[in-house]
């Protein structure tokens, strides 16, 4: 990376930081959600899940945080289609800047505001009894493959900012994403699932990320699940990026 493009992504991220610091509502909606459903399954049908776990909101924890980053990253895609559509883009490519820059700088602010949503739904998950006593080492691993499934929905999101026709089409595409977690181990375990609603459960990325997540902070045995996890959430960020940046070049050419 050439410092131009360094010095120039920094620049348009703190462009970027500045609009989410001066409307915190965005961080405030995207993490309603995920607390709102942590609150119904725990103290509404927790009681009749049988996971074999002590506690239900440390078994559900994962999925929420795959939510709550699923949510965050419609808003990537929203402010993405707000500068297409002002023209602002094409005055920043008329601009002496690194042209990939402008994604960049969408990409990491997405980043930001999706662990910063994360760090409040787990604040919150503790003061529902959410507890772990998992080494440093452990958390880190966490905090990667979370890092990994951000940046390679923000990438998705960025295709959809792209090739959005009207901003409600910018920002639903991440409705499927936020379902995906309700059709995996997220909530209950996949063996008490219908046949074919098993075999897509346990073939699909959210249950290995899932899974992942819950084993390191359980202290439990980490099993092939994380590699499949990685390769899950690196096999996507790499075909979103290519494709990303392919619509990007053809739309601004």
């Amino acid at each position: 990376m050439s410092k131009n493009f360094l010095g120039d992504t920094s620049v348009l991220l703190g462009r970027s930081l500045r609009h989410i610091t001066r409307s915190p509502d965005t961080i405030i909606t995207t993490t309603i959600m995920p607390i709102a459903f942590m609150l119904l399954f725990v103290y509404v049908f927790g009681g009749a899940i049988d996971t074999g776990s002590d506690s239900y909101v440390t078994y559900l924890l994962p999925g929420i945080l795959l939510i709550t980053i699923a949510s965050s990253i419609s808003y990537t895609a929203f402010r993405l289609f707000l500068d297409m559509q002002s023209g602002i883009v094409e005055r920043f490519q008329s601009m002496p800047i690194a042209r990939s820059s402008v994604l960049w700088a969408h990409v990491l602010t997405s980043l930001v505001a999706s662990l910063a949503s994360v760090v409040v739904v787990v604040l919150v998950a503790l003061l529902m009894g959410f507890r772990s006593g998992a080494g440093v080492l452990a958390w880190l691993a966490v905090a990667g493959i979370l890092v990994l499934f951000t940046l390679a929905l923000t990438w998705l999101a960025v295709i959809a900012g792209l090739s959005a026709k009207t901003v409600d089409g910018a920002s639903a595409f991440s409705y499927p994403i936020i379902f995906l977690p309700f059709v995996s181990s997220a909530f209950v375990l996949t063996a008490t699932m219908p046949g074919p609603v098993r075999a897509f459960a346990e073939n699909q990325p959210v249950t290995p990320i899932v899974d992942a997540i819950r084993d390191l902070y359980t202290q439990q045995p980490v099993s092939t699940d994380i590699w499949v996890a990685l390769a899950w959430c690196l096999g996507i960020l790499v075909v979103a990026y290519a494709l990303a940046m392919a619509t990007y070049h053809r739309t601004i050419a």
